[in-house]
């Protein structure tokens, strides 16, 4: 098997931070990054480098993670964004960006905002919920939108022009913000103490693709991962909990493999969960990964987006006899690549 993990944020984005990065015993991952010194490409999210390592250029992130959803058949059909509902609120003279995943919602307040927002906005396009959390647009006539993913944006402070000139959709934003801000449901919201949902974000734009296929399988939990798979025709399996679930199944000689467990933690500025799902990575792919070379694995490509750029390494199955060849601290990769050094 040679199997393709992505990992996004593999590296803890502040280097100084002892609580989470100090006496980080990841021997696994010390191992295989020391066997293959990963090469640094240009910084991307964690979105742009899944399609990219499914073959995709033209990033139509809306149309491929309604693929995936439980009832993303009508994905075949139209332009699709991403209308994903968030929180915005004033910090320090800039504005924050929350998404759902930072507060709860619930199914019923996020299908009566959907209806209220189909019944006030029908002229643009048609609003679809997916999850209380993952929201959709389609366009009754294509626009050329450019915004980042949610992971790009999610919890960073902003600049306040939210509202710019560049797309049609920008100057319709703002007219969406004044509908949400008197909503009853956000009315009640606030009345409990909860964040409003008092914008939406508008990203992924396009039309279905049809990518060749480059893996034999694809394992996430990921709907946008699930949707490259049903895209290019492969099977879309769960993320198996170990390596060895991985080598027992039915994933096929080359899958890609998803494990997104340390995004949500940089994402939230939780360095203790960040810690611990490496921890539990370690134990479960990369200390078993370097036991396997050679032994039912012939290779192992790591691809990891972080905020010092992607990583990307292979340790083919020969690395194992190179005992010279020693581990490093992951403390001490962060501080090299925030240096700008090679990693």
């Amino acid at each position: 098997m040679r199997p393709v993990l992505l990992i996004p944020e593999l590296i803890w984005p502040e280097p100084g931070d002892e609580l989470t990065l100090g006496k980080l015993a990841t021997p696994g991952l010390d191992w295989l990054l020391a066997h293959a010194e990963p090469a640094r490409g240009a910084r991307q999210g964690y979105e742009a480098a899944l399609l990219e390592a499914g073959g995709l250029t033209r990033h139509a992130f809306g149309a491929l993670r309604l693929l995936g959803e439980a009832d993303g058949g009508i994905a075949r059909d139209g332009h699709w964004l991403c209308a994903d509902p968030v929180h915005l609120r004033f910090h320090h003279e800039r504005i924050v960006l929350a998404d759902a995943g930072a507060f709860d919602l619930d199914d019923s307040d996020a299908q009566a905002l959907v209806a209220a927002l189909n019944a006030e906005f029908a002229e643009f396009g048609q609003f679809h919920a997916s999850t209380a959390k993952r929201w959709y647009l389609r366009l009754h006539a294509a626009v050329d939108h450019v915004a980042e993913p949610i992971s790009a944006v999610a919890g960073r402070r902003m600049n306040s022009e939210l509202d710019g000139k560049a797309s049609p959709l920008r100057r319709w934003l703002n007219e969406i913000q004044m509908f949400l801000h008197v909503h009853p449901v956000n009315a009640r919201r606030q009345a409990a103490g909860l964040p409003a949902v008092n914008s939406l974000w508008l990203w992924g734009g396009g039309e279905l693709p049809a990518p060749r296929a480059r893996h034999s399988a694809v394992c996430a939990d990921d709907p946008l991962a699930r949707g490259l798979a049903l895209a290019a025709g492969i099977p879309a399996r769960p993320v198996p909990a170990t390596l060895a679930d991985l080598l027992a199944g039915d994933a096929g000689p080359a899958p890609l493999v998803v494990l997104d467990s340390l995004l949500p933690p940089v994402l939230y500025e939780d360095g203790a969960a960040w810690r611990e799902a490496m921890l539990q990575l370690d134990r479960d792919w990369f200390a078993p990964l370097r036991r396997a070379l050679g032994r039912g694995v012939d290779s192992v490509t790591l691809i990891a987006p972080t905020i010092y750029g992607t990583l990307s390494c292979t340790v083919e199955a020969g690395e194992r006899w190179k005992f010279w060849k020693k581990g490093r601290p992951l403390a001490d990769r962060a501080r090299e690549l925030a240096e700008g050094n090679t990693p």
